[in-house]
């Protein structure tokens, strides 16, 4: 159990990480618009991907692996919480257009990204 923590602990901490390094780098190229979010999210669709399929094929692997892959890493590196404000924050801004956009892009961009990371590990898998 404790094992189980401290993969989920550290896995988080890990993604909150790079979930906040991506906000500072990219939120500033474009800063009327979260990109950092926007990447993050659908960096995460990609990677949990590629995730599932390569532990479903390696059924063998501790569930330690999973839990500090998926639930702890992608879990903090992938964020809801700040999806929902910045679309909130658009639509108060009176920026419709660009709230749907982002909704729109955050949702549709991170399903078909979890499906390109499954088939992407299909490919490289030997």
């Amino acid at each position: 159990m404790i094992g189980q923590f401290a993969a989920v602990g550290i896995g988080a901490a890990l993604g909150a990480w790079l979930r906040w390094g991506l906000a500072v780098s990219m939120n500033a190229l474009l800063p009327r618009f979260p990109l950092g979010t926007l990447v993050a999210n659908l960096l995460g669709g990609f990677l949990v991907g590629m995730a599932m399929a390569y532990f479903l094929a390696r059924n063998d692997l501790p569930p330690e692996w999973r839990l500090f892959v998926i639930t702890g890493f992608l879990g903090g590196l992938t964020t809801f919480s700040a999806f929902s404000l910045e679309v909130t924050q658009l639509l108060f801004d009176g920026q419709i257009l660009a709230a749907a956009g982002l909704a729109g892009t955050h949702l549709f961009g991170s399903l078909l990204l979890t499906i390109a990371g499954f088939a992407s590990y299909r490919a490289l898998a030997v």
